[in-house]
């Protein structure tokens, strides 16, 4: 009986060992620490390779609009099948925002020991085009320059010439970062410095990640904006808590007073006409917009006109004279009637 508990254990020790988490990670929590500490000694095996299929898509919400900039970690550690579950987890993020011109905006900014701005956030307009993009981002090489990458986004990623919208249109702005492994630079200064311009910063770790790193690159409060999961094969079921975070209410279906098209802008929105109309000085209707016709007369035929009253006038002269002639002699044929 004894033989048969033991042969059962062992048939059983893979399917254990296979068994994955995901956290979200509360400052100092112990148990997220063991957590960690067992990523980082066992051996996670190859993942089976899945790819990005960029016309798969899932359900959406109503987003808030963002100016969203992802920060994916592609040194060494992280295997290619792995790189592909991060791609993966991009655009099931992506599928859930309303992605456009006026609402959100998204780039990535890929990085090793060197950083690459794979796009910007005014390249593309659609999810398709979006997750084209992300299916073609290769890794890099070796080394992990996580400040090097914040300080790029940070400065080039969410400039207006890059396509962020200005301050005055209360946009917000999020950064999203992805990454395994212990930052060869420093990266509480740099973070500190994005998050005062009034970016928004997520960290997610991954396996071998340093969670003292994370703290320091996420925003606060840190139980909403740092996370970590166990192996690149859980990191999609991150989705529906970014889902949950990145999803509002759109107050443009909670009603609005604008005539003609409604566009959210976080907690509030702003009117728009369609072409062929201004918006009036009070910022909800549209008025058809008037055309100025300018007449302009055109100099020939001014001088044509002036010919031609000349000519009249001359010839009303000629008949007049005549007139005057004939009434003259008609005056003396009738005073030479009246003496005979």
């Amino acid at each position: 009986m004894k033989a048969f508990h033991w042969i059962l254990l062992y048939c059983a020790a893979p399917l254990l060992s296979d068994v994955q988490g995901t956290y979200h990670l509360m400052a100092g929590d112990p148990e997220l620490m063991a957590a960690q500490s067992y990523a980082q000694t066992r051996n996670n095996g190859h993942p089976p390779l899945r790819t990005l299929n960029p016309a798969k898509t899932d359900s959406q919400c109503r987003s808030r609009s963002l100016d969203l900039v992802f920060i994916i970690d592609s040194s060494r550690s992280v295997r290619r099948g792995e790189f592909e579950k991060v791609k993966i987890f991009l655009a099931n993020i992506v599928d859930t925002l309303e992605v456009g011109s006026d609402s959100t905006r998204v780039a990535v900014v890929n990085y090793a020991s060197t950083v690459k701005t794979e796009f910007l956030l005014k390249d593309y307009f659609s999810k398709l085009d979006l997750k084209k993009a992300i299916s073609r981002i290769e890794p890099l090489a070796t080394g992990t320059m996580t400040g090097l990458a914040i300080k790029t986004a940070a400065n080039e990623a969410f400039t207006e010439q890059s396509g962020a919208r200005p301050r005055s249109r209360n946009i917000s702005k999020v950064a999203i970062i992805v990454t395994d492994g212990r930052p060869q630079d420093q990266v509480e200064e740099v973070s500190a410095a994005a998050r005062g311009k009034g970016i928004e910063i997520y960290a997610v770790g991954v396996d071998r990640a340093d969670m003292r790193s994370l703290q320091l690159m996420a925003s606060t409060p840190l139980e909403d904006h740092v996370f970590y999961v166990e192996t690149y094969g859980v990191i999609e079921k991150l989705t529906s808590k970014f889902r949950e975070t990145l999803c509002g209410v759109d107050p443009c279906s909670m009603g609005h007073d604008c005539e003609h098209i409604c566009v959210n802008s976080n907690a509030s929105y702003y009117c728009k006409c369609r072409k062929g109309y201004i918006l009036n000085a009070d910022k909800k209707t549209c008025s058809l917009k008037q055309v100025k016709v300018e007449v302009v007369e055109d100099p020939c035929k001014c001088e044509a006109r002036l010919a031609f009253q000349k000519q009249t006038q001359a010839a009303i002269q000629q008949l007049a004279a005549k007139l005057a002639d004939v009434t003259g002699r008609i005056e003396r044929l009738e005073n030479t009637v009246g003496r005979a």
